[in-house]
């Protein structure tokens, strides 16, 4: 039997609801040889996770960097997955708490203008709901839960709330040189979801063409908010560009319903990001 990989998963060290040791646990509990760490620009979770890792898992250590292409207006926000970089690496370290405290300061002003419209939620106890992790806009949508203003995640995410009425603009890499600092910290470079239209606007072809040729490794192509044709493109794409594919779940938790495992990467793509990354895969 092929071995079951899953390379973007979330933690509490930013918008996950398993906390990094329950989700090396959860993933070994549904059968997964191999799990990435994925946090929204950290590495907070990366010890925990090691240290809980259950005997059999390999851990891939990695990062979601917040992205935005500046070729047409407004710019198009984009994620890139980072897998097996230095966490000491001085330029990154220093543009990502960057990036983490804009996202803070944003979700303090959203949480303003909701209280401006009479909206009860305490900035404080989102703070406390995330856990010392990345703060974003999941934990404001916990927050209407909990005040019963809205029933679900993807209802606050709507255009009522914070999908359109209470969104503010955040600070991002720009995509070329987040690609440049992950492949300077010695990481290899995903782009994750690339294709995904029913989260927004999507970014040309040619431009992931000019983002391979500046050192861009793979591209996520099958994921829950891919449809089939959508991953057929993807796929179509990374082999004209000779980029690897890559599946997985981009899983939040109890934030979504997509599960663990439901999307997954082949052994050829896993073997060779692990052997690019200068960080080494952690076994259990």
């Amino acid at each position: 039997m092929s071995p079951r990989i899953d390379l973007h998963a979330h933690s509490t060290a930013s918008d996950g609801t398993l906390t990094p040791a329950e989700l090396v646990r959860a993933a070994a509990e549904a059968g997964l040889d191999v799990l990435a760490i994925t946090d929204h620009d950290t590495t907070a979770g990366w010890e925990p996770a090691v240290r809980a890792l259950p005997s059999g898992l390999r851990l891939v250590r990695g990062a979601e960097l917040s992205c935005r292409w500046y070729g047409e207006e407004p710019a198009v926000p984009l994620h890139l997955l980072a897998y097996l970089f230095d966490p000491d690496h001085p330029d990154l370290v220093a543009e990502l708490a960057r990036v983490r405290l804009a996202r803070e300061e944003r979700g303090e002003r959203i949480v303003r203008l909701l209280q401006a419209d009479g909206i009860e939620v305490s900035w404080s106890e989102i703070l406390a709901g995330a856990g010392g992790g990345t703060v974003g806009r999941p934990h404001i949508a916990q927050a209407l839960i909990r005040a019963g203003l809205v029933a679900t995640t993807t209802e606050a995410f709507g255009p009522d709330w914070l999908g359109e009425r209470y969104r503010l603009p955040k600070e991002d890499i720009e995509v070329f040189h987040a690609v440049r600092l992950v492949l300077a910290a010695g990481g290899v470079p995903v782009f994750a979801h690339p294709r995904a239209t029913r989260r927004g606007r999507i970014v040309p072809d040619e431009l992931i063409a000019d983002l391979a040729a500046a050192g861009l490794v793979g591209l996520e192509a099958d994921h829950e908010d891919h449809s089939p044709a959508e991953r057929a493109h993807v796929r179509a794409l990374a082999a004209e560009l000779d980029l690897l594919a890559t599946g997985s779940s981009d899983f939040h938790g109890t934030h979504k319903t997509v599960r663990l495992g439901a999307f997954t990467t082949d052994v050829e793509a896993y073997e060779r990001i692990a052997a690019a990354g200068v960080t080494e895969v952690a076994s259990g």
